[in-house]
């Protein structure tokens, strides 16, 4: 049997807690009503009672002057000590047990314990109005800063603009790089469009370093203006992507990048789709993977990638999911729930995205009635569909047959798809009337990126932002920095993080659990083309390139050609010396010059070259110095496995880890050698293998 040992018996006294003003006079009296009935039996002389006091009124004095208290409080603790003294004094001679001495005791407790309350109440408001001064005097120097902020923007307005304005607040951002200024326009009818319109001006005339702008926005009203003004130039640093891979979801915004007061700016497509500007160098492959990032992260959002140009921006994120050999690794989930580098796997992606978009339409009407929406609730059991198309724009403007093809499609997707929670995210390589005219792209895609890197050819930012004014290319001059404007945010600077390869891996790894699963409804409708995506025939290209050397040469003998083992890697264990070897490929040599036309032997003088369409290149053989780098034949054997579309050379450089410089002069060489054919298109211009040209 127990017993409760914790029962209460009453009220818990707390002994290691300072004394009050009742306690603390009921502590003093007490001990002087102790001192003198003690002293008045024992005969001690009542000097030393008064001698005590005395000392105890000093000691007080002197620690209250260290604590700076107030004079009211110092004379109080001084003037309990004497009066007690003086008591116990005259209780020890005259005997402290009268009803005199007890009720004047009584007496002086009540008067110490008044005087102790009064003295705190007074220390207390003593102390809130040293802070509230403290605060006072904060505010008038900032208010000071301010006025003198005000002052000088009024007259630069004035002096640029030719208005009057009136400052109604100056906010100082937290992040110290900038302010923002809320002021009332003149009557008349002026708008903020006249302030806007003069920002690159104000920047001159306020003298910011570059990177910085004086850039208005609407009010409170359309009788206010709001601007703000950057003083620090935070573009210019490179920043990674941040390492807290937090849970997102498509409703609360997905960062992909910030602002030049350094603050995140968000994108919300649950309704509108994205595009996404960027010429070469611009830092648009890393936005993309900025994005894909934001995905990853998103817990009710599935991401399908189509990139033609071998699948070079998805294949990160899918890479840290398979191993060599092709098998999935446990517990690890690609970063792209689907990704797409040819025609013939984009169609299949087109039209899986068709059939779930209507299989939703149908199979969840009574879902979306018991909700009381007419758009299908997003969420981790029924996630959106995000289909990011690398130079998509660019596909919706191709004359091409196929990508007629695709364009048709992913504009059908684009126009029917978006209450059942299917957007699209694309990409091009200029802000230009043929990407920019497209209708669809227009009305759809509302969050629209700009990266400049400095380039102003293509940059038609009043094309991309109509309505905005004052945005000018050279104020981005650094790589990943641009201008970004969404239905939430207006148009203005922005950058992104920098994300590299092994923080890719990291987030794929970190972001596997947070992955949605198709529903079932839409997996049915997608069929075995989603089923099947990454079964081994669908993905070869992927092993492929994970097989692939680097520095090493590859076999390049195409379909129904010679099989040159001289340019391969594999040598026999055993076999003939080396100089068997050099008389057997001179014999070789000779045997084909007889029956074809070949390349001139860099030695002979007076050799006819026969053209390189008619005959055989056989410089491989003669360990020609012309014949390019040891990785040309990788980049070769790439560039004819892409077939008819060819590689551009920054996907080359990619992929044989060169500067884009050396490979781009490496395959001029080739090109003039005849192993490569050069297909000028502008921007889009490739490199492609003579068995597809």
């Amino acid at each position: 049997m127990t017993t409760n040992t914790a029962t209460k018996s009453g009220p818990v006294w707390d002994w290691a807690a300072g004394h009050g003003p009742v306690t603390g006079a009921m502590s003093a009296t007490t001990g002087c009503l102790a001192v003198a009935t003690t002293g008045a039996a024992t005969g001690m002389p009542p000097g030393w009672a008064l001698a005590i006091g005395t000392a105890g009124a000093i000691g007080h004095t002197v620690s209250s002057l260290r604590e700076r208290l107030s004079a009211r409080t110092i004379g109080m603790r001084a003037a309990s000590w004497l009066i007690g003294a003086g008591w116990t004094t005259w209780a020890m001679t005259t005997g402290p047990l009268t009803w005199a001495a007890l009720g004047s005791l009584a007496t002086i407790g009540v008067g110490m314990g008044a005087a102790a309350r009064s003295t705190l109440l007074y220390e207390e408001a003593r102390e809130l109005e040293a802070i509230a001064a403290a605060e006072r005097q904060v505010a008038r120097e900032l208010s000071a800063e301010r006025r003198a902020i005000a002052a000088e923007w009024v007259d630069r307005i004035q002096r640029v603009c030719h208005l009057t304005i009136k400052v109604l607040a100056v906010e100082m951002w937290k992040t110290g790089t900038g302010f923002t200024i809320d002021a009332e326009l003149p009557p008349g009818g002026t708008t903020y469009d006249k302030i806007a319109q003069q920002s690159a001006q104000l920047s001159a005339d306020a003298r910011l370093p570059h990177g910085c702008t004086a850039v208005a926005s609407q009010g409170i009203h359309q009788g206010r203006v709001l601007i703000d003004v950057t003083t620090v130039n935070v573009l210019v640093e490179e920043r990674t992507y941040p390492t807290d891979y937090t849970p997102l979801s498509i409703y609360t915004g997905i960062p992909w990048g910030y602002r030049t007061n350094a603050e995140e700016i968000c994108v919300y497509l649950r309704e509108q789709c994205a595009l996404v500007v960027g010429p070469t160098g611009s830092g648009k492959t890393n936005m993309v993977h900025v994005i894909l990032a934001g995905f990853a992260r998103t817990t009710d959002v599935l991401t399908w990638v189509i990139d033609l140009n071998a699948g070079s921006a998805g294949l990160p994120w899918v890479r840290p999911a398979f191993d060599e050999q092709g098998h999935p690794v446990e517990g690890v989930r690609p970063g792209v729930d689907w990704l797409a580098s040819t025609y013939e796997e984009a169609v299949l992606m087109l039209d899986a995205a068709l059939a779930i978009g209507r299989q939703r339409k149908v199979a969840y009407q009574g879902l979306m009635a018991e909700r009381n929406t007419d758009q299908l609730p997003i969420s981790a059991k029924i996630p959106q569909i995000m289909l990011v198309i690398d130079e998509g724009a660019e596909i919706l403007t191709s004359t091409d047959r196929n990508m007629k093809e695709l364009a048709k499609k992913i504009t059908e997707v684009i126009r029917m798809l978006r209450a059942m929670g299917i957007r699209d995210v694309l990409t091009a390589l200029g802000a230009t009337g043929s990407v920019l005219g497209n209708l669809m792209i227009r009305r759809e895609a509302k969050a629209r990126v700009c990266l400049t890197g400095g380039e102003v050819e293509g940059m038609d930012l009043g094309k991309l932002f109509p309505g905005s004014r004052g945005l000018k290319v050279d104020q981005a001059p650094y790589k990943g920095a641009g201008f970004m404007g969404t239905p939430e945010s207006p148009a203005a600077l922005f950058k992104n993080w920098r994300i590299l390869p092994n923080q890719i891996r990291d987030i794929v790894t970190a972001t596997t659990d947070m992955h949605p699963k198709l529903d079932d409804i839409s997996r049915r409708a997608a069929g075995d083309a989603y089923a099947n995506r990454w079964a081994p025939e669908r993905t070869a290209w992927m092993r492929d390139t994970l097989h692939t050397p680097v520095d090493k040469p590859a076999q390049q003998a195409g379909p129904g050609g010679l099989n040159l083992s001289a340019l391969r890697d594999q040598q026999p264990k055993k076999g003939p010396s080396k100089a068997d070897e050099e008389a057997l490929a001179r014999m070789f040599r000779e045997q084909i010059d007889a029956q074809f036309a070949t390349a001139p032997d860099p030695g002979g003088v007076e050799q006819e070259q026969a053209p390189a369409a008619s005959g055989l290149n056989l410089s491989a053989l003669r360990g020609d110095a012309d014949s390019g780098p040891a990785w040309l034949p990788d980049a070769i054997t790439a560039i004819r496995d892409a077939g008819a579309a060819g590689m551009k050379p920054s996907a080359v450089a990619d992929l044989v880890g060169r500067d884009r410089k050396t490979v781009r002069d490496a395959l001029k060489a080739a090109a003039e050698r005849g192993e490569l054919v050069y297909r000028d298109n502008g921007p889009h211009s490739v490199y492609v293998h003579p068995d597809h040209a």
